[in-house]
């Protein structure tokens, strides 16, 4: 019998580009996922975010031109 097609293409690791085993996804293994949680921890991963101004500030609208 054949194996059956995928339901998806399987993906790299995000690390090291290997593929990506189902125990540690998205990452091919333990180290991949620990290299990770160090980038996070470390700071070198960061999401962005809009200051947010204090009450009453008027640099956030549009002009009255």
């Amino acid at each position: 019998m054949a194996d059956p097609t995928p339901l998806r293409p399987r993906r790299a690791c995000p690390i090291c580009k290997k593929p990506a085993s189902q125990k540690d996804f998205p990452f091919c293994s333990p180290r991949c996922k620990t290299v990770d949680l160090g980038r996070w921890l470390g700071e070198a991963y960061a999401i962005p975010a809009a200051e947010a101004g204090a009450p009453g500030d008027e640099t956030d609208k549009g002009s009255d031109d």
